[in-house]
């Protein structure tokens, strides 16, 4: 705030402000004519508010320089008093008021008023400049953080997936081809189709049920995949990559814990207000040593993108029990953009 360079916007701000105030303070209901006099009055008062506000407040008040600031504006005040008692006063009011020298009080009461609106409105305009370059910044700065949350989920995904496919390739599994195309096809959305930061929600879900048959292709018939949707709306939209990590972290935690028996079940809904609900469920074999499936990255750096993108407009529910991991999870979706 340490620029005075003045916009279009402050320039006409300040001149409306100045006439209006200059309105109140000149016209008098007895005396409707404005007098020359009043001009060079508010002339001088307008002047110090001036040097106040662009010079005073961003040099030193700004900078925190308050003693500098609060002794400059000390000066100009007595400046402005000095102006009116012993320039204006002498040549407009020679015979009465120029005649004596009003008390310190008197006189800030004639000079601080009209310095104080002025002043006043200017230190309010910036304070609002002010705020909005913080809301900038702020917007900013979650944008880049979500940049950089999304940016992680390609090489988590890949890296999960790299590792169940070099597993297939040491067993010779006629399954690896068809993994590398799904795993191709998956990557293809996530670099290219993904870019914006919401989607359709009918894309999304058609790359849910890819990404789930690619992960079905890895267990084989070690377990059992269920995915039920009885989402039929094209009319919403949604943050892509979020419901994937649920699937993925599903996956891998079943069969980390388990050779056989494997349950993994998807379902989601939408009701007509556009609020979608996504439940996944799957059981898991506990590990002294295996740390809390909550504690994952996928799902730290998910629950940092639904605070962002959603913030109030989700519920995320995650619950442990006997062997069996649920995901609960609520979206306020917003409209799809025609």
């Amino acid at each position: 705030m340490g620029k005075t360079s003045l916009s279009w916007k402050e320039v006409l701000f300040q001149l409306s402000l100045h006439a209006l105030v200059f309105v109140f303070f000149s016209i008098d209901r007895r005396h409707p004519e404005i007098e020359i006099q009043e001009w060079w009055f508010f002339l001088a008062y307008a002047t110090s508010g001036l040097v106040i506000s662009y010079w005073l407040l961003p040099r030193f008040f700004y900078r925190k320089r308050y003693l500098p600031f609060f002794l400059g504006l000390t000066l100009v005040v007595t400046l402005a008093i000095l102006c009116e008692e012993l320039v204006l006063e002498q040549i407009f009011y020679p015979d009465d008021r120029g005649k004596v020298f009003s008390s310190v009080f008197y006189s800030l009461l004639d000079v601080m008023p009209v310095i104080t609106i002025l002043v006043g409105f200017k230190f309010a305009w910036d304070a609002l400049n002010k705020q909005q370059e913080v809301d900038r910044l702020r917007e900013a700065v979650a944008e880049s953080e979500l940049q950089f949350l999304k940016s992680q989920i390609n090489p988590h995904f890949l890296f999960n997936n790299l590792n169940n496919l070099y597993s297939h390739a040491l067993e010779n599994s006629p399954k690896t081809p068809e993994i590398i195309l799904e795993l191709s096809a998956v990557l293809r959305y996530m670099l290219y189709e993904c870019k914006e930061a919401y989607v359709k929600l009918e894309k999304e879900i058609t790359q849910l049920k890819n990404f789930i048959q690619l992960y079905e292709l890895q267990i084989e018939d070690r377990g059992t995949v269920t995915f039920k949707s009885s989402v039929d709306s094209e009319d919403w939209q949604v943050a892509p990559l979020i419901l994937p990590v649920f699937v993925e972290n599903a996956f891998k935690h079943s069969q980390s814990g388990l050779s056989e028996g494997l349950v993994i079940e998807v379902d989601l809904s939408l009701s007509e207000e556009g609020k979608l609900r996504f439940c996944c469920r799957n059981n898991y074999a506990p590990q002294p040593e295996q740390q809390a499936i909550s504690l994952g990255i996928g799902l730290a750096n998910v629950r940092k993108r639904l605070e962002l993108l959603y913030p109030d407009q989700n519920e995320l529910n995650i619950l442990e029990d006997q062997g069996w991991y649920k995901v609960d999870l609520t979206i306020q979706l917003q409209r799809a953009r025609i």
